[in-house]
């Protein structure tokens, strides 16, 4: 899924007042944490990049979570949105589905790729 794809799907589905800056704001938070907490902790991270989004990024910039996983970037997005609109319950119900994606993708990455070992022994 590319930046574009991911802000039009979720103006799709959730229409909403916020823009396009703050959503490519968030999907850039997203990814930086996940290159941080997952893909860097693994074997393999030297063969993905990442570069910070703005809003001079390509609109066509493929996000780091392939299919069909990738609906986390959804979740996250109408979380944010239900968040900054003070809709606590809908907030919760989203965060929720952002959370399940999440630790599904997580667990898919974890299969295929091995973590980095820290083999120092200190004595």
């Amino acid at each position: 899924m590319t930046i574009t794809q991911a802000i039009s799907r979720c103006d799709t589905a959730k229409p909403n007042q916020y823009m396009h800056s703050e959503k490519i704001g968030w999907l850039n938070f997203l990814d930086g944490m996940i290159f941080n907490e997952i893909i860097k902790t693994h074997e393999g991270a030297d063969t993905v990049e990442f570069d910070e989004y703005t809003e001079e990024t390509d609109g066509n910039t493929v996000l780091l979570v392939p299919d069909p996983y990738s609906d986390l970037y959804l979740y996250y997005m109408f979380s944010m949105i239900d968040f900054h609109n003070a809709e606590y319950s809908r907030y919760n119900n989203s965060i929720l589905m952002f959370n399940n994606a999440f630790v599904n993708f997580e667990a898919y990455y974890n299969r295929r790729h091995p973590p980095l070992q820290n083999n120092n022994i200190r004595l």
